[in-house]
């Protein structure tokens, strides 16, 4: 065994332990939270029960809003580790990690020496973390997706038509988790490259029949097959839930233009300071390139510029949306993790003192605002003494990771930065897990409704999240009604309303008794018994 393999042995061994702790680590530690974890999540059980591969369906009723690859995952997770809501995370975690090992593998074939770097900066990046332990399909969308820009990278640099056959095979399994944001994604980024490049060729060269056969062969089949079981999946799917969603407001997910912005910077947190930095370096080469101020050499391969444009056209093309949602612009992260590790390793060492304490300065952050969480959540104030203690703690992590970068050098910066994010999640999967619990998920409101030994009949909700709602029928796994939608069962049931809606519920229910039997004060809920 050669020198080079033992090291790719030990970076691989770093890289799964990593990811092990990121992305699998105490999956269960809190229920399903949002409307769309549990929402999926039973989609995918009820599939699961009926043996049935191609029509996702809630409560019996076909559901068309995604497509069907996260079902498939989860169904498949459901067949090893039993139906569980840890379970249905599973499959965005092992895509997350098999991101992070072609990232390193990538590097390692065209940025040699920066591998690790890229790896772990990726791993480490909160939306990557986040979005790998949810069952959503953002990061089913968005591991293969960067994996097929890669992979195109790849074919534009050694000319072997294998990686173009990935690049279409990738993007085809991103249409099959997302629908047509994949592919109209990857257009709009080769297109964008070939313009900067002034070399249409880039784009034509990437038209390749085989390779659109590769793509419908993949993507094809399930669309076909579930309109011809549901007449009205191309109106619900491609019409209300694509081209409604993003013209319109019609979901209600409404947010400024720059809303992006901010959201982009906390998705690369704690590598904001330097992926700004990359992005600005590579936009300033890019803008010279074009304007034909920077004669191209033999040794600019114009990765910096492809990166670039790979994180703006998601963040610029989902800005122009009328729908927005954190998870959309998750196809620009990877990108910009290979771009932030790209900079570092080509900025003059050492490392600039005042972009050092900035970045010293936002781990701390991290870290202060993870022990602040659960206190903000219970929306409870500390003490001034576990406030004191917090700050201290924030202040000890900055002074680390800047004496440790200072006295160890930049090889050093991945190990110091890696402290504060190992320590704020350890921390909210541990001490401050089963407050997010309480706060956050219906597992917890399940829970108590069995410790109340509330009656066996059917639950109905009324005046409360979505959340609410979903996540009762997946862990009750029956149908919950709203009041609000005119579900109001004929029979004897309990309805779970806001707080202070006792006066309202009497008044849609009529002359029926109406009786409290508990409450749930982390999520403000009351309950209540109403007979026939």
């Amino acid at each position: 065994m050669n020198q080079r393999t033992k090291v790719l042995i030990l970076q691989l061994a770093v890289i799964v332990g990593v990811c092990a702790f990121f992305f699998f680590f105490a999956l269960g530690a809190f229920g399903l939270v949002g409307a769309d974890e549990p929402r999926y999540s039973q989609i995918a059980r009820e599939m699961f029960n009926r043996h049935d591969w191609i029509v996702p369906t809630l409560n019996g009723q076909p559901w068309l809003e995604k497509p069907v690859l996260l079902y498939w995952k989860i169904m498949n997770s459901y067949a090893i580790f039993g139906v569980h809501d840890w379970a249905a995370r599973v499959p965005a975690a092992f895509h997350a990690t098999a991101l992070v090992l072609v990232v390193l593998f990538f590097m390692r074939r065209f940025r040699p020496g920066t591998e690790m770097d890229a790896a772990l900066i990726t791993a480490s990046s909160a939306a990557v973390i986040g979005f790998a332990r949810g069952a959503s399909t953002d990061m089913l969308l968005s591991a293969p997706f960067a994996m097929a820009m890669l992979s195109w990278w790849a074919w534009k640099q050694t000319d072997k038509k294998l990686w173009l056959g990935f690049f279409y095979g990738l993007v085809a399994v991103g249409a099959l988790a997302k629908g047509p944001v994949a592919p109209a994604l990857a257009v709009l980024i080769v297109i964008a490259f070939a313009v900067l490049r002034r070399d249409a060729r880039i784009f034509l060269r990437s038209l390749w029949w085989p390779g659109f056969l590769l793509f419908f062969a993949i993507a094809l089949p399930w669309y076909v097959a579930v309109q011809m079981k549901v007449p009205q999946f191309f109106r619900i799917f491609f019409i209300e839930h694509n081209l409604e969603r993003f013209g319109t407001n019609l979901y209600q997910h409404s947010q400024p233009f720059w809303y992006y912005i901010p959201v982009f910077l906390l998705s690369v947190l704690p590598w904001t300071v330097f992926t700004i930095m990359g992005m600005v370096n590579a936009g300033t080469d890019s803008l010279r390139q074009f304007r034909g101020e920077k004669q191209t050499s033999q040794d600019d391969d114009g990765l910096q510029s492809f990166l670039l444009i790979w994180i703006l056209v998601p963040i610029v093309f989902f800005s122009v949306s009328r729908s927005k949602l954190p998870g959309y612009i998750l196809p620009a992260i990877p990108a910009a993790a290979v771009l932030t590790a790209d900079y570092l390793h080509r900025a003059v060492r050492p490392l600039n003192r005042w972009t050092m304490m900035v970045h010293s300065l936002i781990c701390g952050l991290l870290l202060g605002a993870a022990l602040f969480a659960p206190s903000r959540m219970l929306k409870v104030r500390l003490g001034e003494s576990a406030q004191s203690w917090i700050f201290v703690g924030a202040g000890l992590i900055a002074i680390l990771v800047l004496l440790v970068v200072r006295f160890g050098g930049q090889r050093l910066l991945n190990l110091a930065t890696l402290i504060p994010v190992i320590a704020a999640l350890a921390f909210l999967l541990g001490p401050a897990a089963p407050v997010i619990d309480e706060v956050s998920s219906a597992r917890t409101v399940d829970a108590w409704l069995r410790e109340l030994k509330a009656p066996k009949v059917p639950i109905a909700v009324f005046n409360v999240k979505r959340d609410v709602e979903y996540g009762l029928n997946f862990y009750r796994n029956e149908p919950i009604s709203r009041y609000e939608r005119n579900e109001i069962p004929a029979q004897s049931h309990i309805v779970i309303v806001k707080e202070g809606n006792a006066g309202a519920v009497q008044a849609v229910v009529g002359q029926r008794q109406v009786s409290r039997i508990g409450d749930f004060p982390p999520q403000h809920l009351e309950f209540f018994f109403v007979s026939k």
